[in-house]
């Protein structure tokens, strides 16, 4: 008798009535958020087209500039980094009316184009690295041909001492580094580049004896 006996309740139905119709406050605040979001939006597209236009996709992708090309251009000049870049050849080169003021340069003549060049009038300072330096920038190092190609010979005694024969890959190369090694100075003397004479008649003319 303490506590209440609970009474027999039959099934009762729970319905929901939703309303279509959104309040007023929700559907002010809804259309702030939209407005808001527009600007916001529209706000972030201006400030993009405005970093497209000052900028260009620079910070994604960087187009190449103007500079950027003519390095690209340079590349095969340039590369690899260990030897003397074409700027540093032109800037210590002696000019044409220099050079006239040079005895070792008085009937100066190139020679025949090969392969193989002749450098004389050099100080005693130098070494084969430092050649190697200067004429290394004529060569493929990443191609095994043309690293067998290269050959430095410098004389160190003797008549010959001050003077240097090196081989480069090909007629092209030898002829790109006498038109601008030539005048050089290292080691405060003026380079004396000129191409190599050839043996081959020699040899011919040798072997034309041996077979009569």
């Amino acid at each position: 008798d303490v506590f209440e006996q609970p009474q027999h309740v039959g099934h009762k139905k729970i319905e929901f009535h939703i309303s279509t119709d959104i309040p007023a406050v929700l559907q002010i605040n809804s259309e702030k958020e939209e407005k808001n979001g527009k600007t916001s939006y529209f706000k972030y597209l201006s400030a993009t087209t405005e970093e497209i236009n000052n900028t260009g996709f620079g910070r994604i992708f960087p187009a190449p500039s103007s500079n950027d090309k003519m390095e690209t251009e340079e590349e095969d000049d340039e590369i690899p980094s260990e030897f003397i870049s074409r700027k540093d050849l032109e800037k210590n080169r002696l000019s044409r009316e220099e050079m006239e003021k040079f005895s070792v340069f008085k009937n100066y003549e190139p020679g025949d184009p090969n392969c193989r060049i002749y450098v004389k009038n050099l100080a005693k300072q130098v070494q084969e690295k430092d050649l190697k330096f200067i004429f290394g920038r004529y060569v493929d190092f990443q191609s095994e041909v043309e690293r067998n190609m290269f050959d430095i010979r410098l004389m160190k005694e003797g008549r010959m001492k001050g003077q240097a024969f090196i081989g480069l890959p090909n007629e092209k190369a030898a002829a790109k580094a006498l038109k601008e090694a030539n005048g050089y100075v290292l080691f405060e003397k003026p380079m004396v580049v000129q191409f190599a004479r050839s043996a081959r008649p020699k040899q011919d003319a040798s072997e034309g004896k041996r077979k009569k």
